[in-house]
């Protein structure tokens, strides 16, 4: 039985369905090498395309691992090249001879504006048998703040373009790339539904910003390094890149890195068989524990109806012939010899009688809250006492303030009214003593004292 029919048939096991992928993909790789060597004549030391990966976007519909889980299934040291923009004849037109030159096949996302412009420029990629994707009408960099509609209709139209330009529907590949990598989650459901796989990436080599050709090379390569596979972003209407891409391709051929072509699946055209795992950068491996929890699916029940509630009878454990837990309990405690536990000595509720409504409290009499008019009177004699006090003191403290003029006359007048006010407020306070302490001979004598050494 050949290695396809038993991928079809099923009738293998997890371990032999891996390594019948790993000989697929090398049997693929060396066929590949085989047919280069024919198809690329004049070229001996050509990088060349090591093979052709077939994708099936509904399947994957979001790829590139600076934005998504997955990534395409490549092996350890396959690169793939993409390029943005074009086409622009000035510097595509090199691109496209120094691919040749290499034997290597790529991938363009195409602006609708540009397959307008310059339709002869996408018909060459086609020609060339590199791989057609879309990149939106106008290039905007809004995607991911602009409204559903407007961007169904950038992505629309940029595909109607090219479409024109080609002049084939099926020459275009449904691959598409949002610009500037300005994701949205309207955009991308919207792309799915359109069976759209996107494409972001996995390193960039920077080619659009205002750098040299010396860095955009030195770029892609240490993060090629770094990555050690994975899809390379370039803009094929950029002169630094037409400049740098010649060392790129050399220095990958040197390092032993192989290009692959990737292609969408057609009805006379299956997906590559691939593995799950293969479409992660860097897949778990048996030793390492998997940091994450497996999803809880989303289960849709055919019939909701909601089940009988239970009824009290149903909790009850006991039958009519089960005794008791206190039963139990008592009858435990009785033949282990263990007397029973007396009432708790705290108080009890005890019940109030049937008839409440006769029970009233005392009222109570209104002499309670009589107020004498001997002791008010008294109040309002202190009351005026500490106010005529008050203005006293405030006067003598007026009088007292020091000034330039302040001679020892006044000085000396100053503290006989100091003295008089204390000696006031002593008598003040000595006769309401005298008041309290009538009946008291200790205090009297104590009172005849203070009047002594006032006077």
């Amino acid at each position: 039985m050949g290695i396809q029919n038993l991928l079809k048939t099923g009738n293998v096991g997890v371990g032999r369905r891996r390594w019948v992928v790993l000989s697929l993909g090398l049997l693929a790789s060396v066929a590949t090498r085989a047919a280069l060597a024919e198809d690329c004549p004049g070229h001996p030391d050509a990088l060349g395309t090591s093979r052709t990966l077939v994708v099936d976007p509904k399947a994957h519909p979001r790829i590139g691992t600076m934005q998504y889980p997955e990534t395409l299934p490549l092996q350890d040291h396959e690169v793939v090249l993409t390029f943005d923009d074009g086409p622009l004849p000035r510097n595509s037109n090199q691109v496209l001879d120094i691919l040749a030159a290499q034997c290597v096949k790529a991938t363009f996302f195409t602006i609708g504006k540009m397959a307008q412009a310059y339709p002869q420029g996408v018909r060459k990629l086609r020609d060339a048998g590199h791989s057609i994707g879309t990149h939106t009408q106008d290039h905007p960099l809004t995607m991911n703040k602009m409204a559903i509609e407007r961007a169904q209709q950038e992505i629309d139209d940029g595909i109607a373009s090219v479409k024109a330009a080609l002049g084939d529907d099926a020459a275009l590949a449904p691959f598409f790339r949002i610009p500037g990598l300005l994701r949205a989650e309207g955009v991308e459901n919207y792309l799915a539904s359109q069976g759209l796989q996107v494409w972001s990436a996995d390193f960039l080599a920077d080619d659009w910003r205002h750098i040299s050709a010396s860095r955009v090379y030195e770029l892609a390569i240490k993060r090629l390094e770094q990555k050690g596979r994975g899809i390379l972003l370039l803009h094929d209407i950029q002169a630094r890149t037409v400049a740098a891409l010649p060392r790129i391709l050399n220095e990958m051929k040197a390092r032993g890195y192989r290009i692959v072509h990737v292609v969408p699946a057609s009805p006379e055209r299956p997906a590559t068989p691939t593995e799950p795992q293969q479409w992660q950068l860097h897949p778990p491996t048996e030793t390492v524990a998997i940091s994450h929890w497996p999803k809880i699916p989303s289960f849709v029940f055919a019939d909701a109806g909601a089940l009988a509630a239970p009824s009290l009878s149903d909790l009850d454990w006991r039958d009519e012939r089960s005794p008791t837990l206190a039963e139990l309990l008592d009858h435990d405690r009785i033949g282990r010899g263990v007397p029973r536990p007396q009432q708790a000595p705290w108080p009890r509720q005890w019940p109030l009688p049937a008839d409440s409504s006769d029970i009233a409290l005392p009222v109570p009499a209104e002499n309670i809250f009589e107020i004498p008019e001997k002791s008010l009177a008294v109040i309002a004699m202190a009351s005026h006492r500490e106010e005529a006090t008050g203005v006293a003191d405030r006067e003598i403290d007026r009088d007292a303030k020091p000034n330039a003029a302040d001679t020892s006359e006044s000085r000396r007048l100053r503290g006989h009214s100091r003295h008089a006010r204390r000696s006031g407020k002593a008598h003040i306070a000595h006769r309401g003593s005298a008041r309290t302490a009538r009946d008291n001979p200790r205090e009297l004598k104590h009172l005849a004292q203070v009047r002594k050494r006032s006077a």
